[in-house]
């Protein structure tokens, strides 16, 4: 058992020399327009930033251009070939990848600010709501780019040449007032619009003055919007409102996801993914708190609650409408459904061809079936940590491990659970080409 340790937090470093010719290009064009007179503002949060300043350990600083390309020489290789230049991402915690100690405070006392998060790849905590890396970073490495940048973390155009991601953890769709007009308090919380609200002045720091200058920048990047909505729903279940009544927000999370994905389409986004839902039936801290007696519960093949996968079905079966409507609208777009859903059941019912041997329990968190109890978090208080994470569909009872983030993103690059394919909506990808014609992927492209 360990108790609560001591907070320690660093933000991580992508870790990667590499740069595709276009990103190099790109941060060169960043630098020019800094030179003409750029905006010389902090980026949009800098209220929620200044907050955190002092608890930073340090600016996370990219190589210059220079160096980069100096040591990739010295390497005696080539730059690795990027299917798109640049990613931004918007999203909860299933995409953070550091913006939440920005916004909150790096001692704000969330446990996955310290370790034991990220003890798996990263060997400390770098605000990802897991032990190592999430879907977004392994589809940025396939496609041959950094790990995709917290937008509160940087603060010059230059720092953010392969994109940003503006993904906070607890983030919803929509904003606390819809809940509040509901009876429903879920306090101050990101959400999508604040993140749009961030996409935008990010888009003044490199186009100061005319956004028009972006728009090549725009509609060459790859957009996640999502998962997202997940936590609209989860703050009431944890609050015990009643399904029937979660049921009514879904129409209004859609409608906010649609008009984000408009608005960006609006601003020259040619290409983007938009996730569905997670199976929360399989969720080992919603399986603690809704354990029933009876059965007929459970879904026979899996053992997760046959109720609510069947609302995560429910969200994405409107998303999938949605997206539908919205392809037939902008016939020039791609609109890629990612099925988070489709993805993670190979997981829970093929769990051996993932490694896993415990789907349904956390690796962090307490005693019981689950791996988790009432009385126990990862990382606060008493609480247990498995030897082994990746036998784990799980790491804290709410997130999944990384061996589940690997499996749910390999689903997504070779094409199974992405309508269309990710690796049909560029020419410059061969890595996705190969990885998708791969019957068995660890043996052609092991991340």
């Amino acid at each position: 058992m360990r108790a609560e340790p001591t907070v320690e937090w660093a933000l991580d470093h992508d870790g990667s020399t590499r740069q595709s010719l276009e990103a190099v290009q790109f941060r060169q064009r960043t630098l020019r327009i800094e030179q003409r007179g750029g905006p010389g503002a902090e980026p949009a949060g800098k209220e929620a930033m200044a907050s955190s300043v002092s608890g930073r350990g340090g600016p996370w600083l990219l190589l210059p251009v220079v160096a980069a390309v100096v040591l990739v020489l010295l390497a005696g290789a080539e730059p690795a070939a990027a299917c798109y230049p640049r990613v931004f991402s918007f999203g909860d915690s299933l995409a953070d990848t550091g913006n939440y100690a920005f916004y909150y405070g790096n001692y704000s006392g969330e446990p996955a600010l310290r370790p034991p998060y990220g003890e798996t790849f990263f060997k400390r905590a770098t605000g990802r709501f897991s032990d190592g890396r999430l879907i977004l970073d392994f589809i940025a490495d396939t496609m041959g780019l950094p790990f995709v940048r917290p937008y509160l973390s940087g603060r010059k155009a230059e720092d953010f040449a392969c994109g940003a991601n503006f993904a906070v953890g607890g983030a919803t769709a929509l904003s606390p007032d819809f809940f509040r007009a509901r009876g429903f308090n879920i306090g101050e919380r990101v959400h999508l619009d604040m993140e749009m609200k961030w996409f935008r002045a990010l888009l003044d720091l490199f186009c100061p003055g005319d956004l028009a200058d972006c728009s090549d920048m725009i509609n060459q990047s790859l957009f996640f919007v999502g998962e997202i909505g997940g936590n609209d729903y989860n703050l009431p279940l944890l609050s015990r409102v009643s399904i029937e009544k979660i049921r009514t927000f879904t129409p209004s999370v859609i409608a906010k996801i649609s008009s984000t994905i408009t608005e960006l389409i609006k601003l020259g986004a040619k290409t983007l993914v938009v996730p569905g839902n997670l199976p929360i039936g399989c969720v080992p801290k919603y399986l603690l708190i809704f354990k029933s007696d009876n059965k007929e519960d459970y879904e026979p093949e899996t053992g997760c609650l046959k109720w609510m996968n069947e609302f995560s079905r429910y969200h994405n079966k409107l998303l999938l409408e949605e997206l539908e409507k919205l392809r037939k609208l902008h016939p020039n777009v791609t609109i890629i459904y990612a099925d988070y859903y489709g993805a993670a059941m190979e997981i829970f019912v093929s769990p051996e061809r993932f490694g896993i041997e415990n789907p349904l329990m956390a690796c962090c968190g307490g005693e019981g079936t689950y791996g988790v109890s009432l009385s126990a978090t990862c990382g606060y208080g008493e609480y247990k940590v498995c030897d082994n994470p990746d036998k784990y569909g799980s790491w804290d009872g709410f997130h999944p491990s990384e061996a589940a983030y690997k499996g749910i993103a390999m689903g997504l690059l070779r094409g199974t659970y992405t309508q269309p394919s990710i690796a049909s909506t560029t020419s410059s990808c061969p890595q996705l080409t190969e990885l998708g014609s791969s019957v068995e992927y660890k043996v052609l492209y092991d991340l």
